[in-house]
Formats: structure tokens, C-alpha cells, sequence
């Protein structure tokens, strides 16, 4: 019991500590009558919410009890013990229902913790209509409880991990009652004009992973699931791949129908038509919506600009296909494959003939001082030319479009698909020993 309390204060001060770092102040004060009717009203949906949580039958409420019907946590997971001695850092978001920061474990291990936000509009709402702090609360949860036992279920790369939870005492009262806190793996927000910004590799990669995601999600354990509130806001990045962190909002139900005409999709700028299959729901709208959704929030913005030229053609093909809901989930990922595959081996530089490194002395084991950079964009280093290739072949026919470059050095780095990175150079001064680096220096016209 004094564990469970304690649990239960730490949660509270977790709450206090967030609420305090977005600026928010003062509590409000609530009458203690309820009205009869407002209190059926929120006892009937309490009722509900409860029924879903053990019922697994029919609709979203199978969503919430595992294969073995429970609701437990793993063993594997963390607990409210973990909590203990932790740190709350920063606000990393927040939203209608919950607040998301960052936190450090007393053992220096970064989380994330999301919280039912308690100035949130979902809890505002909920107060002015049923003024029972108690009652909201653990109404609201139940989206945060979703979230969790979907995480669970849906474990993929490119889904955030749930690291565990932990769950206020049973049957408190005050500011310990109701209060659930899930503990997750934590990442980076997805920052959309940072990624503009950045290398054509890394923009794909967050594509790539995109369409891996939905690629699952199209025939998970629970079925195709469509992501009803997409926004680049329910993404992160993990040492640079990209996992969904919001799946409240997520849906394993096919739209009902009787004929074409009940289903279509509705975006700003146009809609699709899917057919209405012979089982009375529209034929893979999910995975239709899911496509699209990629195609207007991510693949507009980050696939075509600076692709590799011997490329386009692939990703004008993907364009087209998506924007278009021409193609499914499953050729969508292929054209993806095809051309990581492409470009991790170099396949597509078959006429860059190798005879282009006759003009080039190179020097192996060694690296340059003194160098003379200039800057291309887009480079992975904003003081220099610093450019993914996949060898010298490669790096020699780019030095060759460059009118500044006179020399290349192929690091020891790599980046995520295995390729090389290549610093291109107006000069140097001088070599240096160095074991992981080749030097190509553009021979004199004359020599």
C-alpha cells in the first residue's frame, strides 16, 4: 500500500510538474453538487467504457483486451517503481486529451511520459458538463488506455515503444484517483522544415519508413488499421527512423455501405471513389486513406526535390501512382524497395564509366589539413561539401560537375543505407596519416 501511494503522489507531482512548465496556472473550483440528469449522463458512459475494457466482442472494443483477454502489463515493462527519483525535463506536446514530456529516470535512461492533460479541452469540456474531477478523469483515460494496449499489439519498428505504465491506486481519492501514466521509448517531434532542409537520403528514409508502417498497418493482428487524425505531429524520429507515437485515433472498422455510392473519400483538394464490397464495407478504404494521407503530408514535401537524376524516373512513378490511389499499399512499398535497392548498390551509376577516375591521383590511407571548403546544398555539413556517394566513381563524376572542386576524400563515415561520405574541396594545404580515408587529388591538364 505505502508502494501504491507512493506511485500515486509521484504521479501527482508528475502532473503539477508539466502543467507548470506550459505556463499554466491556478486550479479551478467546482461545486460539489451535480446536477441528476449530468450524472446519469457520465455514469452511463463510465458504464460503457468499462463494458468495452472487458467485452471483446464486436467493434473498437475488442481493441482492448489481448489474446488472453487481459489487460496486464508484460512482465518486461516498466512500473510505477521506475518512476521513483525521476526528472521531468521539458513539454515535448500537448493536445486536446493528453500532455507529453520528457523525462529522465533516476538511472539517466530518457523516456517520454503522456499524461491525460488536465487543462486540456477534453478535460475542460467534461468538467463545465458534469463538474466531477473524478468521473472525467477516468473518462478521458480511456483514450490514453487505448493508446497503450494498442501499442502493445501493434509492436513494429516503426511504431514507438511501450516501455511500460503505471496506474494510480485503486479506489483513491483526490488527485491520486484515475491517474494512468504510459511510459514510451523517447524520440525527436518530426520537424517537416528541418527535413526540407535535409539530404535527399535522410528525406527518403522517413518516406521509407512511412510506407513500412503502413505497409503493417494495412494487415495487423487487429486487422486494417486506418489513421483517422493523420498529421506529421503524430510522428517522431529514433536515431533517425521514423515511428508513429499517437495511436488513439486509430481504427480496425471498414466503413459500412450498401452500394459505391456510400464510399468515398474526402480530401481538401479531391475525392476517390472505392468500391462497396460484396461484405457490406468499403473495399480497403483504410489503406486507401493511409496512402493518400502519406502522399499529401510526406511524399509531396519530401521525395521529389534533389532526387538523384538516374532516380526520378522511379520517383515520379510513385507520385503519380499515390496521388492518384493507383497503386495499393503492397506496389507502393515495392517501388520503395526498388529503389533503395537501386541506390545502395549503385546500380543506377552503370553509365558513369570507371575510366573517370583516370583523371584523379589518389592517395590511399591518408586524409587533408588546411583544406579550402566551399559549401553545396544539400550537404550534411553546413561548413562544407559533405555529400553521400556510393564510391569514388560516384564522387569523381560529382567533383566533375562542381566548378569549385579540385579534390574528394572518401571518409570512413557512413550513413544509414551504407554508403560513403565524401568531403569535396577547392584545396588544401597538406596530407595527414589517416587509415580510414582516400584522398583523390584532379590531375593537372598537362600531366
Amino acid at each position: 500500500m505505502v508502494g501504491s501511494l507512493r506511485a500515486a503522489a509521484l504521479l501527482a507531482c508528475v502532473v503539477l510538474c508539466a502543467l507548470l512548465l506550459l505556463l499554466i496556472s491556478g486550479v479551478q473550483q467546482f461545486g460539489a453538487q451535480l446536477y441528476a440528469d449530468d450524472e446519469e449522463v457520465l455514469l452511463r458512459q463510465l458504464k460503457e467504457r468499462r463494458r468495452e475494457r472487458n467485452d471483446p466482442s464486436g467493434g473498437e472494443s475488442r481493441l482492448l483486451v489481448d489474446s488472453s483477454g487481459s489487460t496486464e502489463a508484460h512482465l518486461d515493462e516498466m512500473g510505477c517503481e521506475a518512476l521513483v527519483g525521476m526528472q521531468a525535463l521539458e513539454v515535448l506536446g500537448s493536445g486536446y486529451t493528453k500532455l507529453v514530456f520528457k523525462a529522465s529516470l533516476s538511472g539517466g535512461q530518457s523516456v517520454a511520459l503522456k499524461l491525460v492533460n488536465e487543462q486540456g479541452i477534453d478535460m475542460k469540456k467534461c468538467l463545465e458538463e458534469f463538474r466531477d474531477p473524478e468521473g472525467c478523469r477516468e473518462l478521458i483515460s480511456y483514450k490514453l488506455e487505448k493508446e497503450m494496449i494498442l501499442l502493445r499489439k501493434l509492436q513494429h519498428p516503426n511504431v514507438i515503444k511501450l516501455k511500460g505504465h503505471c496506474a494510480g491506486v485503486q479506489g483513491g481519492r483526490g488527485v491520486e484517483a484515475g491517474r494512468l501514466a504510459i511510459i514510451l521509448e523517447r524520440g525527436d517531434p518530426l520537424q517537416m522544415i528541418q527535413l526540407l532542409q535535409s539530404p535527399w537520403e535522410d528525406r527518403f528514409r522517413v518516406c521509407l519508413d512511412l510506407v513500412r508502417l503502413l505497409h503493417f498497418l494495412s494487415r495487423s493482428p487487429l486487422g486494417s488499421i486506418g489513421l483517422l487524425d493523420f498529421q506529421p505531429q503524430q510522428f517522431v524520429t529514433v536515431s533517425g527512423e521514423l515511428k508513429l507515437t499517437d495511436l488513439d485515433d486509430g481504427s480496425a472498422e471498414e466503413t459500412p455501405c450498401q452500394t459505391d455510392a456510400d464510399c468515398t473519400l474526402q480530401f481538401p483538394q479531391r475525392n476517390f471513389s472505392v468500391a462497396c464490397s460484396a461484405q457490406g464495407s468499403c473495399e480497403r478504404l483504410n489503406e486507401k486513406r493511409n496512402i493518400y494521407n502519406a502522399y499529401r503530408y510526406f511524399f509531396t514535401y519530401l521525395l521529389p526535390h534533389q532526387a538523384p537524376p538516374r532516380l526520378t524516373h522511379l520517383v515520379d512513378h510513385i507520385m503519380n501512382s499515390t496521388g492518384e490511389l493507383k497503386a495499393d499499399v503492397n506496389q507502393t512499398l515495392e517501388a520503395f524497395e526498388h529503389i533503395l535497392h537501386l541506390y545502395e548498390s549503385g546500380l543506377h551509376l552503370d553509365d558513369i564509366p570507371a575510366s573517370i577516375l583516370r583523371d584523379y591521383t589518389v592517395m590511399r590511407g591518408m586524409g587533408t589539413s588546411g583544406a579550402v571548403e566551399y559549401r553545396c546544398w544539400p550537404s550534411y555539413s553546413q561548413q562544407g561539401c559533405l555529400l553521400s556517394v556510393h564510391g569514388a566513381k560516384e564522387a569523381a563524376h560529382i567533383c566533375n560537375s562542381h566548378s569549385q572542386c579540385n579534390s574528394f576524400t572518401l571518409t570512413g563515415q557512413k550513413t544509414w543505407t551504407g554508403r560513403l561520405l565524401a568531403s569535396f574541396k577547392s584545396n588544401f594545404s597538406h596530407l595527414v596519416p589517416d587509415e580510414t580515408s582516400e584522398v583523390y587529388v584532379k590531375k593537372s591538364p598537362s600531366s
